[in-house]
Formats: C-alpha cells, structure tokens, sequence
C-alpha cells in the first residue's frame, strides 16, 4: 500500500524529526509521534520536580509543547490524502 501523506502534515512532523515514506501506514506515524510526546512530558514533569522551574509555569508550559505537536489533534486517517491508501 501507499500513502500520500498531506503537505502540511508532513512540515509539522519534519519538526520532530519524522519523514514517512509512501508505505508507512499513518497509524504507525501517529502513535511513534504520540510517544514523542509523551516523553517530552515525562521529561517536563522530572524537570519541575527537580526544582529546574516553578510550579506556576508548568502548565503554561504543558500548553506550549501541547502547541508544538498539532498533528496530535488529528486521526491517523487525517495524514493523508483522501484519508485511505492506495494501490501500488
């Protein structure tokens, strides 16, 4: 199967790292990107329990690396176009 994944789906996975090829199914893509993000809020969370910053910035900054994966808010069939794969 092959996939084609949308543009500005791609630019925001670029940010992270992740370049799918034409035959990674987006479920793969979407869950590899969602255990980013859960390590980024691991590592957040040791941070302000190791006293690196107050309290009261923890959820601003929660809300801002929520902002830096908005490929999160979509299903997995939402990476690509036309939402379904196609034939080789």
């Amino acid at each position: 199967m092959s996939y084609i994944y949308r543009p500005d789906v791609l630019r925001d996975l670029e940010k992270h790292g992740v370049k799918p090829l034409p035959h990674t199914p987006p479920e793969l893509v979407r869950e590899y990107v969602r255990e980013l993000y859960k390590y980024e809020i691991r590592r957040l969370r040791e941070r302000l329990l190791a006293g690196e910053f107050p309290k009261a910035e923890y959820a601003g900054r929660v809300d801002a690396l929520r902002r830096e994966y908005p490929e999160l808010a979509l299903h997995a069939s939402q990476y690509v176009l036309g939402g379904s794969p196609t034939a080789p």
